[in-house]
């Protein structure tokens, strides 16, 4: 049984102790705390079997210790000018120890763990674990040069930096991890497999499934928190006055009545403010951070009432990173979170690169889909040291790629000449580009292409790619292989949608392989032979073109066929084949029933895959 006020009360009591080991451990207070809040998230999504434990810490604390590592800079202490000297002379001493030796100095002064479980913690017999600790103690105090009898003491001096954190409320984090559970993808799925009958494809998921964001706590409206503050200097690092104000939101969507809902400094522990985000910051390093959010309605006649709904949202964020190298990282950083979002049921839908704004600039356009549809326009731009980041979700008219571009430029422009600023934006000019490569296979698509499909329950997943022993996108009429002679680097992926059920033959799977460019040209001619030749000889099977384009070194043709099984029922299949030089790629989606994707959808995912399709050539 969930309880809810068990979950609390547990929360309430271990989070403050929890704290104190992870930023022990990492000297990173603000990661030490998203840790912590985001294992209680994870906990509270398990919590029907957490909640049985006899240990319900031996399943939290290494969630907390995990994330920390994971989250914190180095030395980050040396940036918080508050701390007490004694303080920072703690975490210096521990920071010279192995991490090893580290987490056992600090879960033995001040966890109530046997040195039993301390060898299980950190993965050593107990004998191996208890020489550690006590080679540990003594590098400790000899780098802190104190007696050994005063580790436990300096060790629990510690919790002075992190008396005055402030933490979400027990409902908050329910809510959470209530919204993790709904989007978690099945864990099962990845044994999942479902035959694709007729075309006699093999529908598998596997371990190599892709992850889904998880929603956290967002910002209280009509909140407005200072910048934050140079200490030194006692300025602003960064101005509220250089962030779009009242007269730029109309760019974010025409004939909407906009609303600033919160403007506050942000941090490595703060919130995820726009979708497709994985981290509050994109450089976890950055010395100051701003947003800003804002919400447009319009007001519309329900039969004798007016009603005023909101239907967009918009975020600027703007980071300050040490200098300009680190800024770029988070520029490229923050684009993969948009190039390769996590977000279930979103879908990249086109990448621009943007000039005359800041040193660099991209701009994504993406849609979700599901009970309330939205496109997503992203634009991000480096400058100098700053990157600034504009996110507007429509559920209604979107906003133009123009207005998009422009808003960007202002953003820009709004901080040209601030300190940390580079170029400032000129008049913006896009270009559609190709999506950024995601590391998930040469040539291969990723989840993020992927287009709707009509009532199938939870989101699209897809193992990771595997030799193409078997070409599951072939039909009866072609039945391509990727096995022939010369032909190299050919895999091959199948997606599905495991949360639905009775789908045995939905699915969509995309082969790839290398070949020299003139055999490459007699593959895919091949496939439109037999294809034009199935649909001629077979009165059973009809045969439709969606699309064909040919440019330069590269084609790409789609059909949509239908292949008849009896006098009552035939077998549809969406069908296209693609070349880019060397690498082709053979693209199979197969629907059941109502559950089917738009033919304008899958020709454009066939685009997609000429787009992917250079990384394979190149590679």
């Amino acid at each position: 049984m969930r309880s809810p006020e068990t979950f609390d009360a547990y929360y309430v009591e271990t989070r403050t102790r929890l704290l104190h080991e992870a930023y022990a451990l990492t000297g990173d207070a603000p990661a030490a705390r998203a840790a912590v809040r985001d294992a209680f998230v994870v906990t509270w999504h398990h919590w029907r079997k957490v909640s049985l434990l006899d240990d319900r810490d031996a399943y939290v604390r290494p969630l907390a210790l995990r994330r920390a590592r994971r989250r914190h800079t180095a030395r980050i202490w040396h940036r918080d000018k508050s701390l007490a000297p004694e303080i920072r002379l703690t975490l210096d001493a521990l920071a010279k120890l192995p991490s090893r030796q580290r987490e056992l100095l600090v879960l033995n002064g001040l966890s109530a763990l046997s040195l039993s479980d301390l060898g299980r913690q950190v993965g050593l017999p107990r004998g191996d674990a208890e020489r550690e600790l006590q080679t540990a103690t003594s590098q400790f105090a000899l780098h802190r040069d104190v007696a050994t009898t005063e580790v436990s003491r300096l060790l629990h001096d510690l919790a002075e930096p992190l008396e005055s954190v402030r933490w979400p409320r027990a409902t908050v984090v329910r809510r959470a991890g209530a919204a993790r559970r709904r989007t978690h993808t099945v864990i099962g799925a990845g044994l999942a497999t479902a035959a694709l009958v007729v075309s006699g494809s093999l529908v598998a998921t596997g371990s190599g499934t892709e992850p889904t964001s998880l929603a956290e706590e967002k910002a209280g409206p009509g909140v407005t928190v200072h910048a934050p503050v140079d200490e030194a200097a006692g300025q602003a690092v960064i101005d509220e006055a250089a962030l779009l104000g009242p007269a730029q939101t109309v760019r974010f969507g025409r004939g909407l009545d906009w609303e600033e809902t919160a403007t506050e400094a942000t941090g490595p522990d703060g919130a995820l403010l726009a979708p497709c985000q994985r981290e509050p910051l994109a450089d976890p390093a950055a010395v100051a951070a701003l947003s800003r959010t804002w919400e447009g309605s319009e007001t519309k006649r329900v039969r004798t009432k007016r009603v005023t709904e909101v239907t967009s949202d918009a975020v600027q964020v703007v980071e300050r990173s040490s200098d300009a190298d680190a800024a770029g990282a988070a520029f490229e950083t923050a684009s993969l979170w948009f190039a390769g979002c996590a977000d279930p049921r979103t879908q990249l839908v086109a990448t621009r690169d943007v000039t005359r704004v800041g040193d660099v600039a991209r701009a994504f356009r993406l849609r979700t889909w599901g009970k309330r549809p939205s496109t997503v326009s992203v634009g991000l731009a480096r400058t100098g040291d700053l990157l600034v980041t504009t996110v507007v979700s429509s559920r209604g008219r979107p906003v133009s790629d123009k207005d998009a571009t422009t808003s960007l430029a202002a953003a820009v422009n709004a901080l040209c000449g601030s300190d940390g600023a580079g170029a400032c934006a000129g008049r913006a000019r896009a270009r559609t580009a190709a999506p950024l490569d995601l590391g998930t296979g040469s040539g291969m698509l990723s989840v993020v292409d992927l287009p709707p499909v009509t009532a199938v329950r939870g989101p699209w997943v897809g193992p990771d790619p595997i030799r193409a022993r078997t070409n599951d996108a072939a039909t009866r009429c072609d039945r391509t292989s990727f096995q022939g002679k010369g032909i190299s680097k050919a895999l091959t992926r199948t997606f599905v949608f495991p949360e639905t059920r009775n789908a045995a033959q939905l699915g969509l799977t995309q082969t790839v392989g290398s070949m020299r460019t003139g055999a490459a040209e007699k593959f895919v001619e091949q496939v439109r032979s037999r294809i034009r030749q199935c649909g001629q000889a077979n009165l059973g099977t009809s045969v439709t073109p969606l699309a064909a384009a040919s440019r330069g070194d590269t084609e790409m043709q789609a059909w949509a066929l239908s292949i008849e099984l009896n006098d009552q029922q035939s077998f549809p299949f969406l069908m296209a084949i693609v070349r880019d030089g060397r690498a082709v790629s053979q693209l199979g989606f197969t629907p059941d029933r109502n559950m089917t994707m738009s033919r304008p959808d899958f020709v454009a995912l066939a685009r997609r895959v000429q787009e992917r399709l250079a990384t394979l050539d190149g590679s």
